[in-house]
């Protein structure tokens, strides 16, 4: 085992990052401090000045700050802080992640700042009380995912539900799936499975915290033709809630209001749209026509409706009269 002394520089490279910032300088008396304190280590001044400028050789950004308070600091981080609170605002809202290893994570992201940082990290943490999956196992199953991928090899799985209860149960009686991985997307605060089932022979997407005992078989791939020109993002803007549905190029007439609407749902690249008049637009977009979609139609309310083609816009028709019929 090294002795403390061997190890001094390591200690003064640990307590820059750890107390120090532009509002935080450390002085080389303090640091000696530090160093007794937390790590046993008798040192002077002169050796810490040593110290630092062989770390600023090793490419560790260390500033000086002169004048009324002078000392050093770490100007630059791997991360920076607002970088740290966007990745654990991430983690805390993914419902896909559990909340035993969203705390597990933050608190490894807590280290990649200093103590002040830190707290601010912590201030910002709310995820007791959030809707989160109860699947501890979610990041075994996505590196298994992308191992299956990366090794061109179907996954079997089994998939579940919830129950009214609050539990789970397996679908199909308990029955494995099998289907050949293409892609993994976010959409809606959840992680999704795109994936080529070559039984029904179509894509179809599964939410990662849903599914079991993941296990990547010895079986090749299938449906590479379908992903040939697949853009993972044109796909999760023309499906509502990852539900399947048969692709449409539908026509829509909206009030002026919702061209903001429009653009955040389907992005400027994949809506046309046009003056209908001095209050409407046309929209055309192409999207995959199911329960999800209609619902997205009838949160908009008036301002919105369908004009083709005929068989989409009697199927809505239907699906608000089923609504209704639920009322009588």
């Amino acid at each position: 085992m090294a002795s403390p002394q061997k190890l001094k520089i390591l200690c003064v490279m640990q307590i820059l990052l750890d107390y120090s910032d532009e509002d935080h300088v450390l002085s080389a008396t303090r640091i000696v401090e530090l160093l007794e304190r937390d790590y046993d280590i008798i040192a002077d001044r002169k050796g810490i000045y040593n110290d630092v400028e062989i770390l600023r050789e090793f490419d560790m950004d260390i500033e000086q700050k002169k004048g009324t308070n002078p000392g050093y600091y770490v100007a630059s981080r791997e991360f920076e802080l607002a970088e740290l609170k966007l990745l654990v605002d991430a983690v805390q809202s993914s419902k896909f992640i559990s909340t035993k290893k969203s705390k597990q994570l933050i608190g490894k992201l807590e280290k990649l700042t200093n103590q002040f940082g830190k707290k601010q990290l912590q201030r910002q943490v709310y995820i007791s009380n959030r809707a989160k999956t109860d699947n501890e196992n979610i990041l075994i199953n996505v590196d298994n995912i992308h191992s299956a991928i990366n090794n061109n090899r179907t996954i079997l799985f089994k998939y579940v539900n919830w129950t009214v209860d609050g539990n789970f149960e397996e679908r199909r009686g308990g029955a494995l799936y099998e289907v050949s991985p293409w892609a993994l997307t976010w959409d809606d605060e959840n992680y999704y499975l795109v994936a080529y089932d070559s039984h029904e022979e179509k894509i179809k997407h599964f939410r990662v915290d849903k599914m079991r005992k993941i296990e990547v078989s010895n079986s090749l791939r299938e449906g590479k033709e379908h992903f040939e020109n697949f853009d993972l993002g044109v796909f999760a803007r023309k499906t509502f809630g990852m539900f399947d549905g048969k692709e449409e190029h539908v026509t829509l007439v909206c009030d002026n209001s919702l061209c903001g609407v429009i653009f955040d749902r389907f992005g400027k690249d994949g809506a046309s749209v046009r003056n209908e008049d001095d209050e409407n637009i046309r929209v055309s977009v192409n999207v995959c026509v199911s329960p999800q979609f209609f619902g997205w139609m009838t949160g908009l309310g008036e301002k919105i409706k369908i004009v083709a083609p005929e068989s989409v816009k009697n199927n809505y028709e239907k699906y608000i009269k089923s609504i209704l019929e639920n009322y009588k």
